[in-house]
């Protein structure tokens, strides 16, 4: 690799990592001040604070990963052009494709840690983050989406549960319906299930089953019963909250047998699936943009390059945002919810490449 490469490269990615330590500090001092009450309020022990900021510091990276190198990449660039150092190497005979290279390197090595850290390590720090959030930060309240679980188990079974804890994987008033057909032949219902792991044995409080005959009803009761039951306690869990949890492997299963069950949240997994291919390939676009926008020198200099950067940065988050609620809240399609935003933004790098190139 030559000097250029290694210059160009050096700073890409040293001003990229400095922006990670500037900002998700920023973040955790942010969120920290917002939680801080809560925290003391429920006496959450600092091990348990210190894993949960651990685990933000992972989710919070992977959500900015795209905006994080798009400054990066505006900032150290407007500087080389306000130095005139950009006009030096294409003087010196290196063409402006050849001056690409080392961002598209870059780019390159930065999709990769982007790629890994969505597929693998970002669902495990989610985990903890809404488990941590779920578990302390909400205690107590209503959670919309882990209240008023109902599940289709399948052609003739079907699940309803309230106020579903992840850390505790228990939920209270519980009911299994099985059909024959359009007649229930039996019920089961609890006050409260907890999964217990180590036997793979559900613990029903206050058990009542009962079996529909033709002609009478055969009812079993029990103060507490362990039993097996024909479902997962993953079953409970929120929508959102177990696509974001599962690594790429799992949610491919899991979104399949969504589909077979004919979900009709089965956008929302789709729409977490595309995001973990999705933020990498944005990393790539941004930083082609990002050069182009800010290797001419501007009267205004590096200001200019910002302000136009964040405004571009601004008009992304923004479709990204709108157009993955659309499809999560809608039969929108999620490719298009995801992908758009990246084909539009592909147009728009090849234009200001051509543009900066003359």
């Amino acid at each position: 690799m030559k000097i250029l490469d290694w210059y160009i490269l050096k700073r890409y990615l040293g001003t990229f990592f400095a922006m990670l330590l500037l900002f998700v500090p920023i973040g955790i001092i942010v969120d920290l001040s917002e939680k801080i009450d809560n925290i003391l309020e429920h006496k959450v022990p600092f091990d348990i604070v210190l894993n949960y900021y651990f685990d933000f510091t992972i989710y919070f990276a992977n959500l900015l990963f795209p905006i994080f190198v798009f400054l990066s990449v505006i900032w150290f660039t407007s500087k080389l052009a306000n130095r005139t150092e950009i006009i030096a190497f294409l003087s010196s005979g290196v063409s402006f494709w050849r001056f690409l290279r080392p961002y598209i390197i870059g780019a390159i090595l930065i999709c990769i840690g982007a790629l890994v850290l969505g597929l693998f390590l970002a669902p495990k720090a989610s985990q903890g983050f809404n488990e941590f959030k779920y578990s302390y930060l909400k205690k107590g309240k209503k959670v919309q989406e882990t209240s008023n679980v109902y599940r289709q188990l399948h052609d003739s079974i079907f699940l309803y549960a309230n106020d579903f804890k992840p850390s505790e994987k228990s939920a209270t008033h519980f009911t299994l319906e099985y059909f024959d057909g359009n007649r229930l032949v039996t019920k089961i219902s609890a006050k409260k299930i907890k999964f217990i792991a180590k036997d793979s044995t559900y613990q029903l409080t206050d058990f009542v089953k009962r079996k529909i005959l033709e002609d009478r009803d055969i009812i079993e009761r029990a103060a507490i019963k362990d039993t097996v039951l024909p479902f997962n306690i993953d079953e409970f869990t929120s929508v959102t909250y177990v696509a974001e949890t599962l690594n790429y492997t799992e949610l491919n299963a899991f979104i399949k047998k969504e589909e077979k069950r004919g979900s009709s949240d089965i956008n929302r997994y789709t729409v977490v699936a595309y995001k973990r291919w999705s933020i990498p390939v944005s990393v790539f676009i941004l930083t082609i943009i990002g050069v182009a926008v800010s290797s001419m020198k501007r009267r205004g200099g590096m200001g200019i390059n910002l302000a136009l950067g964040i405004s571009l940065v601004f008009v992304f988050v923004f479709l990204d945002k709108v157009l993955g609620t659309l499809a999560n809240q809608s039969d929108f399609s999620p490719l298009i919810a995801v992908w758009f935003p990246n084909v539009l933004f592909s147009g728009l790098a090849v234009y200001l490449l051509y543009t900066a190139k003359r």
